[in-house]
């Protein structure tokens, strides 16, 4: 286990001593995992207006695109095009999810120069997600990292199902951190913990992360939360009280997953950034503008956005 310097953390609470992570990066992934499962069709300008609005948020991670086949995801078929027009900050990553070689070779090809692959912790979703057993999916796992690296690109892994799969139930936590330790061993400079079906509670992600920070280094572990149980802002602070210090979220709680019945969206960016700001916690986010962005992307969609905060704001300018 890699120890926390001091420099990067600070003390919070008067009768318990609590360890923070000064500062948090927070990786926007509505672009991609937040929309992939939208059924009506999405314009690409829409997506690429989305994606430049996050820009001038101080994000500094937006997931942008999954270069995946059309006939599997027909809401990721414009991945170039969208890749190819957003604007693009030297200080911002703007990562791709990839499936397998050719969508890898796609990426490329467009120029990437980040991409996340996945895989699930249990059979049962990895067959019914991926088509494929788990060993199965580190071989293809295997033949992307090796182009990828090869062509210097940054590599991100994530493993869905991590506290429970909707077919086999409880997850051992040892079990994902062994997928986790080959996934790092691999080259994965980060590995993204997703609470897929959001069943996860701050005992169930203490006793995970107690697991895995034994294992991997704790700047190289991200918490990835769906909110089904409304556990997901708990269990992102259980996290930090282990010093990790990367969360993913979703613009208005965007996403779900299709293969686990009942999941709702990942937890709100801005539920997330609201409660690290009132931590003191700094994530270089304006706050105001990703309101903004949230209010922009749910209009076009034709609906409310699902963040607490919102909901929540938008009724006290009401009452006043």
């Amino acid at each position: 286990m890699v120890s926390l310097t001091l420099s990067k953390l600070f003390t919070r609470g008067l009768s318990n001593l609590r360890l923070y992570p000064a500062s948090v990066k927070v990786v926007e992934v509505g672009p991609r995992d937040g929309l992939q499962n939208e059924k009506t069709i999405i314009d690409t300008s829409i997506k690429v207006e989305l994606i430049n609005r996050l820009n001038q948020c101080g994000l500094k991670v937006i997931e942008v695109t999954s270069f995946v086949s059309p006939k599997w995801v027909p809401q990721m078929s414009d991945n170039k095009q969208v890749y190819g027009q957003i604007t693009k900050r030297n200080d911002v990553s703007y990562p791709v999810l990839v499936p397998n070689l050719n969508g890898l070779k796609d990426a490329i090809n467009s120029g990437v120069k980040e991409i996340a692959l996945f895989m699930a912790a249990t059979e049962s979703f990895s067959k019914k997600n991926t088509n494929c057993t788990i060993e199965e999916s580190f071989i293809r796992i295997e033949e992307i990292m090796k182009l990828a690296l090869k062509e210097g690109l940054n590599v991100r892994g994530y493993i869905s199902c991590v506290i429970g799969c909707p077919y086999e139930g409880p997850v051992d936590p040892e079990k994902v951190t062994q997928l986790s330790k080959r996934l790092y061993e691999l080259g994965c400079y980060e590995i993204s913990l997703g609470d897929t079906i959001g069943i996860g509670n701050p005992g169930t992600f203490e006793k995970l992360l107690d697991k895995i920070t034994r294992q991997i280094p704790i700047d190289c572990i991200a918490v990835h939360c769906h909110d089904t149980y409304g556990m997901a802002l708990a269990n992102i602070y259980a996290a930090l009280q282990f010093g990790i210090s990367t969360f993913d979220s979703s613009i208005s709680g965007l996403g779900g997953c299709p293969y686990a019945p009942g999941a709702t969206g990942n937890v709100a960016t801005e539920d997330l950034v609201y409660m690290l700001h009132g931590m003191g916690i700094e994530t270089g986010i304006n706050f105001d503008d990703l309101m903004k962005t949230s209010s922009f992307i749910s209009s076009t969609l034709n609906r409310q956005p699902a963040s607490r905060v919102f909901k929540a704001l938008n009724v006290k300018e009401k009452v006043n």
